[in-house]
């Protein structure tokens, strides 16, 4: 598990940084103000996550369920989150429907509160 979270928390940040210039050079002159600030807040969120992610893959060693549910929770909460941030941002641009998306981010905002808050617990609890 520790190399599932190192792994995704580096690909989380390289393809925060890709996404990030992607959106700061091409997308700026195809996105409304408004498509592109939300766009902006899903690459600022994935790179919370990427930084959360390596932070605790060197921190926690794994031997609970409760430290691999921090990881899972993180990792699947930023790809809801994120990734449908990114769909609906590019609808208009794309000429596709996917309000659809609109219910998923927040259930993947609410998996990566889950994530921090059983960090806390965990933390609290083993006193580290």
């Amino acid at each position: 598990m520790k190399t599932i979270t190192l792994v995704f928390g580096a690909v989380y940040g390289m393809l925060s940084v890709i996404l990030g210039a992607f959106g700061a050079h091409a997308l700026k002159k195809i996105l409304s103000v408004e498509r592109l600030e939300s766009f902006e807040t899903g690459v600022r969120y994935q790179m919370y996550a990427a930084f959360f992610l390596l932070i605790v893959g060197y921190i926690l060693k794994f031997e609970t369920k409760t430290e691999s549910w921090i990881s899972w929770l993180m990792i699947f909460g930023t790809m809801l989150f994120s990734f449908s941030i990114y769909g609906l941002s590019m609808q208009d641009y794309l000429g596709t429907n996917l309000k659809f998306l609109g219910p998923i981010t927040p259930l993947g905002g609410l998996l990566m509160i889950l994530s921090w808050g059983i960090l806390i617990l965990y933390f609290a609890k083993n006193k580290m």
